[in-house]
């Protein structure tokens, strides 16, 4: 099993490749970005962040051998691609300006990525997350079941952390489900939330409950707010969760970022939905019963996302 992560000079993708080498469930992992200039020097973040992991692998106990490379052909024949390659949105910078050098990055390493790994599944994190992952489906010639977006994982990791640390029970306990997109119109789901098979609307209250679900919509911005920059170890970790599920085809059920074609009433879109994933990605997506508002809500995110998607069509085609 050989895994590649892009952008792993970065916090995302190195923290999302140190999981997967401490789960020790690849023979290789190799870590990709770009050299990095500064004056009359030259940095080769990928190589110094793979060698430092590298170095680890004594007292982790992990057997996942770890190379840093700035060359493509390094990542042939990857059996799971891992994109955490983007820029955040820097002062004075538009919001078409991110999503258009996003795109951009996105689509370029996609392509390099498949030149040497035609047979690959990309798992994509860069954000806006679910436009991102369509740029990298169209540029990859691949099935829409092996190019997923991360998002839901995160998120509903957030919601349990939070509900965990409320209720003082353990995160183990507890299972649930957000779907929609990744942001603030994603939608968490009490209905389907259980603490040790209990529905979560039994054992706190529903004030308490709905501050915890408000709280996991902005999860992101509560972290930038507080470390003046994007999490990482979260998103690296639910990346690296998503490629054990496939790498040893565990049909788990995530919610993950997944093409719809008239699941849940919503066509040609990807956006977070429960999914089976193992061996070749995406097995499955698991339509699940909602009411009245949980549907409202679903269709709200979704407009949301897709007002994303016309942005960037709008950019590419002016």
């Amino acid at each position: 099993m050989k895994i590649t992560v892009v952008g792993a000079g970065g916090n995302v993708g190195s923290a999302a490749a140190l999981t997967i080498a401490q789960r020790d469930f690849a023979n290789e992992l190799v870590l990709v970005d770009i050299e990095r200039k500064d004056g009359d020097k030259t940095f080769y973040p990928s190589k110094g962040r793979a060698l430092d992991q590298w170095q680890t692998s004594p007292i982790h106990g992990f057997d996942t051998r770890v190379k840093g490379t700035v060359d493509y052909a390094d990542t042939a024949d990857s059996d799971i691609c891992i994109i955490t390659a983007g820029i955040p949105r820097k002062p004075g910078m538009s919001r078409d300006d991110l999503l258009s050098i996003n795109a951009n990055i996105v689509k370029t390493v996609t392509e390099s990525l498949v030149k040497h790994s035609p047979n690959t599944i990309i798992i994509v994190v860069s954000n806006p997350l679910d436009v991102m992952t369509y740029v990298a489906w169209k540029a990859s010639g691949l099935p829409a079941e092996r190019v997923i977006g991360m998002a839901g994982i995160l998120d509903t990791a957030r919601y349990r952390a939070f509900l965990a640390e409320e209720m003082e029970v353990s995160p183990k306990d507890i299972q649930a489900l957000i779907l929609g997109g990744h942001g603030d119109t994603m939608v968490p789901l009490p209905r389907y939330t259980t603490v040790g098979g209990i529905p979560v609307t039994q054992l706190i209250e529903k004030d308490k409950l709905d501050a915890i679900i408000e709280r996991t919509k902005v999860g992101g911005g509560e972290l930038v707010g507080l470390m003046g920059t994007s999490a990482w170890f979260a998103p690296g970790a639910a990346a690296a969760q998503m490629a054990e599920a496939i790498a040893l085809d565990q049909n788990r059920i995530f919610p993950c970022a997944a093409w719809l074609t008239g699941q849940f009433g919503i066509n040609d879109l990807y956006v977070g939905v429960p999914v089976k994933l193992g061996k070749g990605g995406v097995k499955e997506i698991i339509e699940i019963e909602l009411n009245a508002d949980e549907k409202a809500m679903l269709d709200n995110s979704c407009s949301a996302v897709r007002t994303v998607f016309e942005d960037l069509e709008r950019i590419q085609n002016s």
